[in-house]
Order: structure tokens, then C-alpha cells, then sequence
């Protein structure tokens, strides 16, 4: 050191960050002229399950004790990728997977129709047929979904803006149409598919980044609603109608903030849901009844 504190002589490189010129003695197993078995040992231990990281051990994180680390990162990874797309805002929407756009509807009903044409009496294709024709009446819906999702993709600044951004399931159907209504005026939208027993994809205009497969259901619906601005119900089936009634419950008992909650079709969610009979003293009655009939009734009023 010099007498005004200046170091003396050259300055050396900083050192690298991991590379060493001599390696330090965990970095070599022990030397088999010392043990011939050691390095069979060795080998054993780093392949042992106890030995794996623990983030990294997949058998160690589908345990039941480690459940609530695989909820926190179920929530947390879709969670930090919104924010980082500065998704404020969303609105959701809800529908049947069945209903295809209107050409893939028809040409579903043809191919049936030629089919029973050709095998008059075969009630399997009956049955389909019927089935096809009822969605190909609802078919329309799908533009009504796709049509939607344009319309949000306008909010705010418009298609560059996601402050306001559709979401839905993921799956196809009203689902597809309402994400592909984002995808054609060139506007993000998210989608929040689900790990089921068998095979699924999602539907292919959900934008790459915000596309996420949850493990756990209470932590997909956790995240339909922590921003929603509105739930918009299409026609649809048990799942359209779990979130709806979800919904209407937690605004009901105040868990979350009243949102508007649209139902789209009113002849089919009159026949779906019938609000005039969901009425105390019915209700009640039902209950009373289903235990009569049960051979177990409940107690009497006093």
C-alpha cells in the first residue's frame, strides 16, 4: 500500500463467479485407488429419492403433507404472470363445450343425417342426430360469444390496453368463441384450463402467456373472480352452472364485491333454472319430502 493509501502494483480480475482454477475437494468422489467401491456408493446416494432437491422432486410434491406448497404455487404462478402483463381487470365468461360455430354444428348434423339414411333403424345415430340438431340450434351463441369477445378487447385503449381482459375456461365451445373474439381484433385474453382425469387442449386463441392448467379447482375459481368486473353465464352445463351459482353466493353473502352477472338466453335459463321455485317454504317442503320418501322424516314442527 503506497503512503496516500493507493493499492501498489496491478489490480487483480475480479474472480469468477463459479469457475475455479483448482477445484475444491467436494468436487471429485473419492479416489477408487483409496476405495474401489466408494464411487458405486456414491452414485447411489445421489440417485436416492432422500438425495433430490425438493423443489425439484416431483414424487415428494404430489404428497398429501406437501399439499399446501403445491396450493401456494397453483395460486402464485398464474398470479405473478398477470400481473406482469398488467391485467387489472377481467371479465368472464362461461358457456357449453358443446356448442360448436355454426358450419362445424351443420356439418355435424349432415354427416349424422346421411348416416341414418343410410341404417334407417340404428338408434345410437338417432340419438346423436338429436343431440346435434339441439346444438346446432344454439349455435348462434357462438358468434354471440365471438362478437363479445371483440367488444372487450376494445375496452380501454383497445387491443394494446389489458387492463380489461376477457377470461374464460379455457376449453372449447362458448369458451373458444369468446377467447377467439379477443384473438381476431389482436387483443390478449386468458384462459384457465383445468388437469382432468382424461386427455384435453385448449383452445388456440388464448394468448401462449396466459394460458394456465390449474391442479386444484378452488384456486382456478380464485382467480375467475379476483378481478372480475362481470360474469357473463352462456348456456351450458354443470360446470357454467357451478360458477354461476358461485358467484351469486359470495355477492350474495358479501365475500366479494356485487358484480353484474349476465345470463345470455333467457328461454334456456328459464327452463334451466327455475328462480320463481327457489322460494323458502318450497324449498323446505322439497326437503321435508325427499326425507319422507327416504323412509327417514325429519322431526315435526312443534
Amino acid at each position: 500500500m503506497s503512503k496516500d493509501g493507493a493499492p501498489c502494483g496491478a489490480v487483480p480480475p475480479p474472480v469468477h463467479p463459479i469457475e475455479r482454477r483448482e477445484p475444491l475437494p467436494w468436487q471429485s468422489p473419492k479416489a477408487a485407488e483409496d476405495d474401489p467401491e466408494a464411487l458405486a456408493r456414491v452414485e447411489a446416494l445421489i440417485t436416492s429419492p432422500g438425495y433430490r432437491q425438493a423443489d425439484r422432486d416431483v414424487s415428494f410434491l404430489n404428497q398429501d403433507d406437501t399439499r399446501g406448497v403445491r396450493l401456494q404455487i397453483d395460486y402464485l404462478k398464474p398470479e405473478l404472470l398477470l400481473q406482469k402483463h398488467g391485467i387489472e381487470h377481467t371479465i368472464v365468461v362461461f358457456g357449453s363445450t358443446r356448442l360448436h360455430q355454426p358450419e362445424a354444428a351443420r356439418r355435424k348434423v349432415r354427416a349424422l343425417e346421411e348416416a341414418l339414411a343410410a341404417d334407417p333403424g340404428n338408434q345410437e345415430v338417432q340419438r346423436h342426430l338429436s343431440v346435434a340438431r339441439s346444438i346446432e340450434s344454439k349455435s348462434r351463441y357462438y358468434e354471440e360469444a365471438r362478437e363479445l369477445g371483440k367488444l372487450v378487447a376494445q375496452c380501454g385503449k383497445g387491443p394494446e390496453d389489458p387492463r380489461v381482459t376477457l377470461v374464460t375456461g379455457g376449453g372449447p365451445g362458448i369458451m373458444e368463441a369468446a377467447n377467439r373474439g379477443a384473438f381476431d381484433m389482436g387483443a390478449k385474453s386468458v384462459g384457465l384450463n383445468i388437469t382432468l382425469p382424461h386427455e384435453q387442449f385448449p383452445n388456440p386463441y388464448i394468448t401462449p402467456d396466459l394460458c394456465f392448467r390449474f391442479h386444484y379447482f378452488a384456486m382456478r375459481k380464485l382467480h375467475f373472480l379476483k378481478r372480475a368486473k362481470a360474469l357473463v353465464a352462456f348456456p351450458g352445463g354443470y360446470g357454467t352452472l357451478d360458477e354461476l351459482f358461485e358467484t351469486l353466493t359470495l355477492v350474495q353473502t358479501r365475500t366479494i364485491a356485487p358484480l353484474p352477472v349476465v345470463l345470455v338466453g333467457e328461454s334456456f335459463w328459464r327452463k334451466a333454472v327455475d328462480v320463481d321455485f327457489l322460494v323458502a317454504e318450497e324449498i323446505w317442503e322439497g326437503i321435508r319430502h325427499w326425507h319422507r320418501a327416504s323412509g327417514n322424516p325429519l322431526p315435526d314442527n312443534h
